[in-house]
């Protein structure tokens, strides 16, 4: 009994801890035999990373788009892929309790919706018809339309967030050297704990998004490809 009750107590006292990780720590055991920092290194970026659901929300920037602009091509086909990832991730948020935000351009359309925004990206003509639907909206989803880069500069992307109690986002979408990282950057400069999953946004080149590494590797968590979210409280 004494040993069963021992395993219980470790159990939960272990669940809790991991409910309570940041990101920027690793899941797992150490390797009992390091060869060097470099190995350290490498497997604290392989380690899978927790991330706990309340006060976090999935922010999905300008993934409702028609892409229609000339030199496209390239991004197209890199978004379609990005999309099928991004989709997972929002299901396993959604599952965890995660609120989904979608924080998209209007296309200087002052009159426009976002339900007739996403009626002209996913119709045939749109080159980004298959990331649109791929990426549609549900009716529990948020949305918040921006007239500029950032999701924050004349929106009502601060007030939404801090109704729904939210501490941490995770920014992902289209374009990663742009409109991510605008909203990335005001997001970490309004207090907000950023995570932007390299798998889960593209730019126009991959030069502009190694750039995009760059700019943002010193002040945003970098995410593992697939983040573990739980439905524990960090507090």
């Amino acid at each position: 009994m004494t040993a069963t009750a021992g395993a219980g107590a470790d159990h939960r006292s272990l669940t809790t801890t991991m409910k309570r990780m940041k990101t920027d720590r690793t899941v797992g055991k150490p390797s009992p035999n390091p060869t060097g920092s470099s190995h350290r290194v490498a497997e604290r970026r392989a380690a899978p990373r927790w991330l706990p659901s309340a006060g976090t929300a999935l922010l999905l920037i300008d993934v409702i788009n028609d892409l229609a602009f000339p030199g496209s091509k390239a991004l197209v086909a890199s978004a379609e892929v990005m999309a099928d990832r991004l989709a997972e991730l929002k299901r396993r948020a959604a599952r965890a309790g995660i609120p989904a935000i979608y924080v998209n351009d209007n296309f200087g359309q002052w009159r426009s919706d976002f339900r007739k925004i996403v009626t002209h990206c996913t119709a045939k003509a749109s080159p980004g018809r298959r990331v649109a639907s791929r990426l549609k909206p549900r009716a529990s989803d948020y949305f918040v339309l921006k007239p500029k880069h950032s999701g924050f500069y004349d929106t009502t992307l601060q007030t939404l967030l801090t109704s729904l109690g939210i501490r941490r986002v995770i920014v992902t979408g289209i374009a990663g050297n742009i409109c991510v990282l605008f909203t990335a950057n005001d997001a970490y400069m309004r207090g907000f704990r950023v995570i932007v999953p390299n798998d889960c946004c593209v730019s126009n080149t991959l030069d502009d998004n190694a750039r995009r590494h760059c700019v943002r590797s010193r002040r945003c968590s970098r995410a593992a490809p697939m983040l573990r979210l739980n439905s524990g409280s960090d507090e």
